[in-house]
């Protein structure tokens, strides 16, 4: 079900860092994130390998340095007073990773956490090995797999009772522009821990799509705790009062096809369409 990738041969991607903005780095300076000796550096060869992979898969819309700052590497680094309390060693997964973001730039500078990238497209998933092994984020594992699967993947039966899960067993669950809120609840909840957060990387519908999403959260345990504003976006946070009922993620496309808890209009000809940033 889950399996690391296979890998095919790639294209060369640069070697050389992006040098960050003044803006960028003013900006950062403003939301209180500091950085460590090697933090831009790796931070800056990592936007010059995903624009440079953009040139030949659809990564980002995002084509010029200077945006993709502030756009990609700022609005996932606005995650880290939201992740900054997890112990030494928690585990953090990113749904529908994509080129690697937010999980990329948070695990470069939180290199106490480890990450989990989950994404189910091939080509991306080649892209955040070869990345994740160029960088040298031991922190970082790459997995391919749909979010669907993953939210049902209990582990295997051992001595010491279940090992290799991925359903319940993180303590932090993030996603960044993957889909509309109850599609996106249904397969980021159920990878949660009782107690543990989930962050929505949301845009300037946060709030509308929290009231679609009422139901899915209700069956799903989860509770909507706060919405971040920050420069670059809204954080919707949601909280997981109890185990997700096993009923869901619900099969592969069925989120999406048939959003949790919403219900269809008759003019609906098809369910709603994920967001490319």
């Amino acid at each position: 079900m889950t399996k690391p990738p296979a890998h095919g041969p790639r294209p060369a991607l640069p070697t050389e860092p992006l040098t960050p903005t003044q803006e960028f780095l003013d900006r950062a300076s403003e939301a209180g994130i500091e950085f460590d000796g090697e933090d831009l550096p790796r931070l800056g060869r990592y936007l010059a390998m995903l624009l440079a992979a953009n040139e030949v898969m659809n990564l980002t819309a995002v084509r010029e340095p200077a945006e993709a700052w502030l756009r990609h590497i700022l609005d996932s680094l606005q995650l880290l007073p939201m992740l900054a309390d997890l112990p030494e060693g928690a585990k953090v997964i990113d749904v529908g990773s994509g080129g690697g973001l937010p999980g990329i730039p948070l695990a470069i500078t939180m290199p106490h956490l480890k990450f989990t990238l989950l994404e189910a497209t091939g080509k991306k998933v080649d892209f955040l090995a070869h990345t994740v092994t160029t960088l040298g984020l031991t922190n970082c594992t790459v997995v391919q797999a749909r979010a669907e699967a993953a939210g049902q993947n209990r582990g295997e039966r051992g001595p010491d009772g279940r090992q290799n899960a991925f359903r319940e067993s993180f303590d932090a669950v993030l996603a960044r522009a993957v889909g509309p809120m109850p599609v996106i609840a249904e397969l980021t909840v159920p990878l949660a821990k009782v107690g543990g957060l989930i962050l929505l990387v949301k845009g300037e519908k946060a709030e509308s799509e929290l009231a679609e999403a009422a139901a899915a959260l209700h069956a799903l345990k989860a509770v909507h705790e706060s919405t971040v504003m920050t420069p670059t976006s809204r954080v919707v946070v949601l909280g997981k009062q109890s185990a997700t009922p096993r009923t869901y993620p619900r099969a592969d496309g069925e989120p999406k096809r048939s959003p949790l808890g919403v219900k269809k209009r008759p003019d609906d000809s098809k369910p709603p369409a994920s967001v490319e940033e």
